[in-house]
């Protein structure tokens, strides 16, 4: 790889990102989950984070952090819409307390009431236009003011390609909303996910033994059936994306 180009300490203002994608990508393919977590580190130092959702396979990439991050330099962001379920919030203080965190939260400047009174319930009327409001309120726009503030460069996130169709497509690396995107575990199956967590004695988030193999917010997530397993079962149905991982977050609400 050439090193002029992949090292370079004189990265100038988002939207910047001089980084040669194909080469970046050619370069991370081979690579472990945890080297690739090093090499955005090695690029990027305080100007990286990493999010997560304190979800179902969340402890896998936040205890690569943590075998990494020793000197805790490192920020995890969380989103937190304020309608996680319960679980989710005592998961992640135990992980946050576990593996030693420095987490921000990430939450919308509208609270849930203000939102409700303004709005309604937008997750519940059936409407694609209305889900997509509700995302760009309570994730997106938390996320992007999260990133501006922690001025983040670069963010890793536990997506895998099995997830949903526009995960399929994705790189190991790409350009999202002027910020690099880092998938680390883009390839891993669900076995690699549970063998890892097995092998490391990562603890289950609580929903996972009552059927959930995804989980997200409380009204929006439901556990596996026979009829719909995985991705499928968030939203209603409706969309599997929330459009953090998406270039135009718009594009799954028209």
């Amino acid at each position: 790889m050439d090193d002029k180009h992949m090292t370079s300490r004189k990265l100038e203002k988002i939207p910047f990102l001089k980084i040669p994608l194909k080469e970046a990508r050619k370069h991370l393919e081979p690579l472990s989950p945890q080297k690739r977590l090093t090499w955005a580190y090695e690029q990027f130092g305080p100007h990286l984070a990493i999010t997560t959702s304190f979800g179902i396979q969340s402890s896998v990439l936040l205890h690569m952090l943590y075998q990494l991050n020793s000197g805790n330099t490192i920020k995890v962001i969380w989103v937190d819409t304020g309608y996680l379920p319960k679980e989710t919030y005592q998961y992640a203080a135990a992980l946050t307390d576990r593996l030693k965190l420095d987490v921000t939260v990430a939450q919308s400047i509208i609270t849930p009431a203000r939102m409700e009174a303004l709005y309604g319930e937008l997750w519940n009327t059936n409407s694609l236009k209305d889900m997509g409001k509700y995302h760009r309120i309570r994730k997106v726009e938390p996320l992007e003011k999260a990133l501006e503030d922690l001025d983040i460069y670069c963010w890793a996130s536990g997506v895998r390609s099995s997830q949903t169709d526009n995960r399929s497509s994705m790189s190991i690396l790409d350009r999202i909303r002027n910020r690099l995107s880092l998938r680390p575990i883009l390839e891993w199956s669900q076995k690699d996910i549970f063998y890892y967590m097995q092998t490391n004695d990562l603890p289950q988030h609580p929903l996972f033994e009552k059927g959930y193999s995804t989980i997200g917010d409380w009204h929006s997530s439901s556990p596996d059936t026979t009829d719909a397993a995985g991705r499928k079962t968030r939203f209603g149905g409706l969309q599997q994306e929330c459009g953090i991982h998406i270039e135009d977050s718009n594009k799954e609400h028209k």
